[in-house]
């Protein structure tokens, strides 16, 4: 199973804390550093304010050297998909190849409304979704020139330029949507994403996007299927006490909900993931100043689920 480091920049983040976390990833040996696409703090006052994902990844693609970058997820809503795919090739190319598309619909009106950026129905979310998928996929994939004829994002004679260095920078499409979201995953997903449930709905929802592709004539095999889950790990009780009130959460619910407790603790809940079919997890760290934390998950856990 491979262990990636997830961060929620928007609750309060400098690129300097960012870049920080990513390197001692790197050097502990994490397969990636992600970061949501959020502008707007969920709790707590959010100093000092917001950074961009994609200005942070381009940063990080020249400050550090192995790690693969990405985002969970990018908001359909933020940006054109012309311009993103011009974005993503552009730090694919200034990472030498690491960078994957975390893309969904956008959900959280609220920093939309603080920031001035529309908020269609969930309908029409969905539909921009769909058709971004089509264009950035067209773009990256085109030979020649490329043109879209679509209702809200058509193009004509479009370079199709830069390119990404690698083929098609991977597609990462998540959620626990029951129609739409299984049938654009087979469409357009290199990896199905389902973040903060339980083994249950994460068996359900897999099953789901199984059919998906099989309905589309894909073998799901070429599917990597992967979670994400808050991490809060201790080398003893006193210290998972500790982190957990660091980050203003109870240690039932972390145990519960998260990855969380002592290494074997940690590794026992991964490996009930692993058993439903999750390949990859995306830890989400909330304390991004505790260093020691990805020491200790490093060190003692990751071994554990080798």
């Amino acid at each position: 199973m491979d262990l990636r480091i997830f961060t929620e920049p928007q609750q309060g983040a400098t690129y300097d804390d960012l870049l920080a976390v990513a390197l001692r990833a790197e050097e502990r040996g994490f397969d990636a550093f992600f970061r949501s696409d959020h502008y707007l703090t969920m709790s707590g006052d959010g100093l000092p304010g917001p950074t961009d994902a994609w200005t942070t990844l381009a940063g990080l693609a020249r400050d550090t050297s192995t790690i693969r970058l990405g985002t969970l997820m990018t908001s359909a809503t933020f940006r054109l998909p012309g311009p993103l795919a011009i974005t993503v090739a552009g730090v694919d190319q200034m990472s030498g190849g690491r960078v994957e598309l975390g893309l969904g619909a956008g959900w959280f009106e609220r920093e939309h409304a603080a920031y001035g950026i529309p908020f269609p129905s969930t309908g029409e979310r969905f539909d921009r979704f769909e058709e971004q998928l089509a264009v950035i996929t067209g773009l990256w994939g085109s030979d020649g020139g490329f043109s879209h004829d679509g209702t809200h994002y058509p193009l004509t004679d479009s370079p199709a330029l830069p390119k990404p260095v690698q083929d098609r920078p991977p597609i990462i499409i998540g959620g626990r949507g029951e129609k739409r979201t299984p049938a654009l995953a087979a469409a357009y997903a290199d990896e199905f994403n389902l973040p903060f449930v339980d083994v249950e709905t994460t068996t359900a929802q897999f099953e789901r996007v199984r059919r998906a592709c099989e309905a589309a004539d894909r073998d799901p095999a070429t599917m990597r299927w992967s979670s994400a889950l808050v991490v809060c790990v201790g080398s003893d009780e006193a210290e998972v006490e500790r982190r957990a009130a660091a980050i203003g959460r109870d240690v039932d619910d972390l145990r519960a909900n998260g990855v969380a407790g002592t290494p074997d603790e940690a590794a026992e809940t991964l490996r009930r993931f692993a058993e439903a079919g999750s390949e990859r997890v995306y830890l989400q760290v909330l304390d991004l100043a505790d260093l020691d934390h990805l020491d200790l998950i490093a060190a003692e856990v990751a071994p554990r689920i080798a």
